[in-house]
């Protein structure tokens, strides 16, 4: 079953109520309202894409060391996902995908890491709960996320019914400013270039792993 496949499986459970969600109604409604806000106001076109200069970075991995896109690019193409949250099922369910597509990422020459405003503490959990070998980087305050166009604010209302979730993003975020990144998943050639972009401002669409494979491939071959 395809990523995308399985999404639209679980969003439907979800969003009819089914055991164990038992979602309202309201909840559902005032999720899709958000969604389409974001579409609507156009923030993914001013994200960073293919052909742009990657932002470079520094970050915590989840045992405290360091890492920087810089040297990860001297061994090769970088494969940069991120993630909003492990609160977040469908960016679980992309995790795990992007896992499964890893030996053939790593065949290619290529790293992946993956990155997220949340604490170094719900990194370790993340990668605990999806089986990852591959880090989770901590953004403090979104920072490297805004530096690739991805950040953006709640809406109030959105905010009201995360804590009525009990969904505290500054207490999972450390940062009290109610911002996440839009989902993205961007491959960077040696050089910094990004030849692969994919940013979509509805959380609940991904792209197929597999289909930057070409562009990881291309790029490992350039540098060479």
């Amino acid at each position: 079953m395809s990523l995308q496949s399985k999404l639209d499986a679980f969003k439907a459970d979800f969003e009819a109520g089914k055991p164990p969600y038992n979602v309202p109604p309201a909840v559902i409604a005032t999720m899709r309202r958000a969604t389409a806000e974001l579409i609507a106001s156009g923030v993914a076109q001013h994200a960073r894409k293919a052909g742009d200069r990657a932002p470079a970075f520094t970050l915590d991995a989840p045992d405290g060391t360091q890492v920087s896109s810089a040297d990860l690019l001297r061994r090769g193409p970088l494969v940069t996902t991120f993630y909003r949250g492990v609160w977040c099922p469908y960016c679980n369910m992309e995790l795990q995908a992007l896992q499964d597509v890893l030996p053939d990422i790593e065949a290619a020459g290529a790293s992946l890491v993956a990155i997220s405003p949340q604490l170094p503490v719900n990194s370790r959990k993340s990668v605990r709960q999806n089986a990852l070998t591959f880090p989770i980087l901590s953004d403090p305050h979104n920072d490297v996320g805004a530096a690739f166009g991805l950040r953006f604010a709640l809406p109030d209302y959105l905010i009201a019914l995360y804590k009525s979730l009990r969904n505290d993003l500054p207490a999972f975020n450390g940062d009290p400013s109610w911002t996440l990144p839009m989902p993205a998943r961007y491959v960077i050639a040696p050089d910094g270039t990004i030849v692969y972009a994919e940013v979509n401002p509805d959380y609940t669409h991904r792209p197929e792993p597999s289909e930057m494979l070409p562009a990881i491939r291309k790029a490992a071959a350039g540098a060479r």
